[in-house]
């Protein structure tokens, strides 16, 4: 299954970002070994070397580490997933508020809207 990416923003940072949202709901969990760069070259239909960049980038970064011989692992450090998850959160409440701002809505707009939303009153079954 080759995955469609948006040509607007670096491969192995989409690649990154959907790695980081299976981390923190859970689909892989702490210490959890990652598809070899071949295997997740070839589940995405990319060049090797762009989820060697991938890898690195989220080494870099603390979420995975890679052990000599054995592989790469999502940390085992509870506190970085944790991290990473606030992380997500603020940059998606971030961007919704920001998209609704532009859209001309103010804070008791977007509020209210979030508050009818959670009961169920956008017309839509939750």
């Amino acid at each position: 299954m080759v995955e469609e990416f948006d040509t607007t923003k670096p491969i192995y940072i989409q690649i990154m970002e959907k790695i980081n949202k299976k981390i923190v709901r859970n689909e892989w969990k702490a210490g959890d070994k990652l598809p070899s760069v071949r295997e997740m070259a070839v589940q995405t239909g990319v060049n090797p070397n762009t989820i060697q960049r991938t890898y690195s980038e989220l080494e870099r970064m603390g979420i995975v580490e890679t052990r000599r011989g054995q592989g790469t692992f999502v940390t085992e450090n509870v506190e970085v997933i944790e991290r990473l998850r606030e992380q997500l959160k603020r940059d998606i409440v971030a961007d919704f508020i920001r998209n609704m701002t532009e859209l001309g809505f103010t804070m008791n707009d977007i509020i209210a809207s979030l508050k009818d939303f959670s009961r169920g009153e956008d017309g839509e079954k939750q």
